[in-house]
């Protein structure tokens, strides 16, 4: 029923031509492999309980709000399971109820060990001042951001920390960690859609939160950012882009750690049940970029909670990080990217004309390591090296020697410090 809403909503937006592609592909999803939630065995996970990894602390925020019983004791389950356990939880409370307060009691006195702290708010301050009321008394060295009716996996602490003491051994400091994650239905019996992201990439990151869940920051940075009010529905998004205009060190953990619940409030389920969330959205992107100095068009692509970043003037003058401008190359049935992956493979090979690609990155701008040297442009003091493979490429018949060419360029300009950006919308 929630696709059929998403579709409904769609065709109003966008217009029956956009609504029969992306019902068509959307088709085509649903023929693949259906996906299976596959978590880590119970021998790894009493692995993980009998080994230290860390004495870091982790706090993990909960704003609630008129929590539905059934859903909070999932919650609380799944925080209990944690392998690691130097956690504390903190639910801050603006419910009017006490359902939220006497679930929270009750489970502290089941479970005595658990360091579960209660907050109770004296009004409703909105998510963002909710949430900071949490963040403001967090002990831990890093601090998650948990949903009130979501889920973690029991490794998600775990492989966290692990993660940061993998880091700190190759002598960085992650500032800012986020895992994969998939959904699931009310009951939390069924998981789809999972969401495999990419690591860090700022420029996609400016279209879209790909971020998201299971977003951890270093406890310092997320005390001094805090979430602002201005922008609740989009409030971590705008924390990530703060994070990012700091200079944080981001940090991807490629497991599914997080399962995002769907019901009919919620907005992965329901679009419109807070289309608010998607100008606020905008207004962060808009945000970050006026504190850079860019001067910026930013408008809402044809998928909600996903933007386009149009630069007034040249970009290169306003880009100082961007050597190469690149985009698709012309095509007829089948989407060419132009863009090339370690082994010479083509991202978003076999997708359709007219088709976004998984999690609509295909109609993203972002940052990638090699562009075709067919649809590209460079800035000025780059144009040299651009003119000498352009040469040497006029010479050769060979697609694979061509592509090495393309992949040889793209990264002299890399290792000189400049950003690849590919724009859906630039060339082909």
């Amino acid at each position: 029923m929630s696709y059929v809403k998403k579709t409904w909503y769609y065709l109003q937006k966008n217009g029956i031509k956009a609504a029969c592609l992306a019902v068509w592909e959307r088709l085509e999803q649903r023929r693949q492999k259906p996906y299976v939630f596959e978590g880590a065995s119970q021998d790894v996970l009493k692995k993980q309980r009998s080994t230290k990894v860390s004495d870091l602390c982790l706090s993990i925020v909960v704003p609630a709000y008129e929590t539905k019983d059934e859903h909070l004791k999932a919650l609380l389950d799944s925080v209990h399971q944690q392998t690691y356990s130097n956690w504390e939880l903190i639910i801050v409370d603006a419910s009017r109820s006490d359902s939220v307060k006497n679930a929270a009691e009750a489970w502290k006195k089941e479970f005595p060990e658990d360091n579960i702290r209660y907050l109770k708010l004296s009004k409703n301050g909105g998510i963002s001042e909710n949430t900071n009321a949490g963040i403001q008394v967090a002990a831990g060295d890093y601090i998650g951001l948990l949903d009130h009716d979501d889920l973690l996996t029991p490794d998600a602490l775990y492989e966290m920390v692990s993660a940061i003491e993998r880091e700190k051994k190759r002598g960085k400091q992650p500032d800012v960690l986020y895992s994969d994650e998939d959904k699931c239905d009310g009951s939390a019996s069924h998981f789809y859609e999972p969401h495999l992201k990419e690591d860090f990439n700022p420029d996609m990151l400016l279209s879209n939160n790909y971020i998201c869940h299971f977003l951890v920051m270093k406890s310092g940075l997320m005390k001094q950012l805090l979430e602002r009010p201005d922008y609740d529905g989009a409030q971590d998004y705008d924390l990530v882009l703060r994070a990012m205009a700091a200079g944080a060190h981001f940090c991807h953990v490629a497991k599914v750690l997080y399962h995002w619940r769907c019901h009919e409030d919620s907005t992965a389920a329901n679009p419109r049940s807070k289309a608010y969330a998607y100008e606020a959205g905008k207004r962060a992107v808009e945000d970050f970029c006026k504190k850079q100095g860019w001067k910026v068009k930013v408008s809402h692509l044809k998928h909600l909670g996903f933007y386009r970043v149009d630069y007034e003037g040249s970009l290169f003058e306003q880009r100082k990080d961007i050597g190469i401008l690149a985009g698709p190359l012309p095509g007829k049935r089948y989407f060419n990217s132009g863009i090339y992956e370690m082994d010479g493979s083509q991202r978003f090979e076999g997708l359709h004309k007219g088709f976004s690609g998984p999690m609509h990155r295909a109609a993203l701008q972002q940052d990638i390591q090699t562009a075709d040297l067919r649809s590209m442009q460079v800035r000025e003091e780059l144009k040299p090296l651009f003119a000498q493979a352009a040469e040497k490429m006029q010479k050769m018949d060979d697609s694979q020697l061509w592509i090495r060419e393309s992949s040889r360029l793209c990264e002299q300009v890399r290792n000189l410090g400049y950003r690849i950006l590919w724009d859906p919308e630039y060339g082909g």
